[in-house]
């Protein structure tokens, strides 16, 4: 779960006989005339070129899905995003040949480090050109700031913790995202690794054709739904804070176990929910419940990335809501879903209670009309076996790969 914030740009990499030689392995690139020193974001001039560094930098790149600038700007905003009531963020740009050449933000998550009993940080919105030593200066002046609050780890990409878009793609280029899924180029999994970062976990999304569920599986479903007595409904938009409420029980029980999972605080699941609303088909959104509680949720969501590059990136135009037409005429053309959220709490557990979310789902998919291709599922947690055998078992297959990275402080 998280923003729709990914950036669009056009190409500024240095010729082949510019670019400096690789450094020595788990080192950082070494600094260059063309790259000076990274500096914080201070001024509105420096976030604006902030925020407008990916859109030149994937100019072109029919991978690319253009976010809302106004969602772009809102991540930043201290005061309507709820993680700074809490965590602190700094931001760095690097200039090269004049132009911002790179960006990133240095992470400081108290309350993961409290669930986890951790002394990490955090690096996220991390985009660059195909400069090495670009992208060295970002990690090293990231680190810098993260050392000095007194962390030893720096883990990413976060924007700006592990329920927002996190995870560099390092498998499954040349297709565009689905929906609160991140992106970057190909080139962008060697830069980190020259400069010192190494895997630290790796999440997987899972794709099906949006074809009909094996009947066995349906039988399997209601079977399951008879043997534990449990009920499965549509959410109720009508009584959107209950509903909410439910959903945040199980989020919170069915993931506390996870690798990096912090529950989220009120007031940032009030505003996701603020802004997924918007865009929720309340059909792909399940509740199975045991005596009116809630014991499992699946969240599906219409993949509005589709239609998000008719906007380009802007809802008005000197005031004009040009962006905002395109955007909703594109909207009534989403075919596809992202399968986004899937959990059970832990007493109703190993009794098939996946069987019968996946069931309901893909019912809510053949009737709401979803059926221009597949269906995305995820991400789950590489060594997550059992969701692994669940999504095979509905035939899923690996699609992609994220990867988040950590260096040592």
């Amino acid at each position: 779960m998280s923003h729709i914030l990914v950036c669009m740009s056009y190409d500024v990499r240095p010729g082949t006989a510019d670019r400096p030689p690789a450094p020595p392995e788990g080192r950082p690139a070494a600094r260059t005339v063309d790259a000076p020193a990274a500096r914080p974001v201070r001024t509105r001039r420096d976030r604006r070129r902030f925020v407008e560094l990916p859109y030149r930098l994937h100019a072109g790149d029919p991978a690319f899905v253009p976010p809302l600038r106004r969602d772009c700007r809102r991540l930043l905003d201290r005061r309507r995003n709820p993680f700074f009531d809490y965590g602190e963020v700094e931001l760095f740009t690097v200039e090269a040949r004049g132009r911002v050449a790179g960006r990133i933000a240095a992470v400081h998550n108290p309350r993961h480090n409290e669930v986890h009993r951790a002394r990490d940080g955090f690096f996220g919105l991390f985009e660059c050109a195909d400069d090495p030593a670009v992208a060295g200066e970002l990690f090293d002046a990231a680190a810098q700031w993260l050392r000095g609050r007194g962390l030893r780890t720096m883990l990413g990409p976060v924007g700006f913790t592990m329920n927002d878009e996190c995870g560099l793609l390092v498998d499954g280029f040349g297709t565009p995202p689905r929906v609160l899924m991140p992106y970057n180029p190909d080139h962008y999994p060697a830069l980190l690794e020259r400069c010192g970062l190494e895997k630290a976990k790796d999440l997987w999304t899972w794709e099906r054709d949006s074809v009909p569920l094996d009947p066995r599986m349906v039988r399997i479903a209601e079977h399951v739904q008879r043997r534990n007595g449990l009920s499965a409904r549509p959410v109720n938009l009508r009584d959107f804070d209950a509903e909410l409420a439910r959903i945040k029980r199980v989020y919170d029980s069915a993931w506390q176990d996870n690798w990096g999972f912090v529950p989220m605080t009120d007031a940032e699941i009030d505003a996701l929910a603020r802004r997924l609303r918007r865009i929720v088909d309340p059909g792909l959104v399940q509740l199975v419940e045991a005596g009116g509680e809630p014991v499992a949720v699946g969240l599906g969501l219409p993949d509005l990335n589709q239609a998000l590059p008719a906007a380009r990136g802007r809802l008005a135009t000197f005031g004009v809501p040009i962006g905002a037409a395109r955007l909703a005429l594109a909207a009534r053309r989403v075919d596809r879903v992202r399968g986004m959220l899937f959990g059970v709490v832990a007493e109703y557990r190993r009794r098939g209670l996946e069987a019968l979310l996946y069931t309901r789902l893909w019912e809510a998919v053949a009737a709401g009309g979803y059926t221009g291709g597949s269906i995305e599922m995820g991400w789950t947690l590489e060594d997550n076996q059992p969701i692994a055998q669940s999504m095979r078992a509905v035939g899923c297959e690996h699609a992609k790969t994220y990867r988040i990275y950590r260096r040592d402080l």
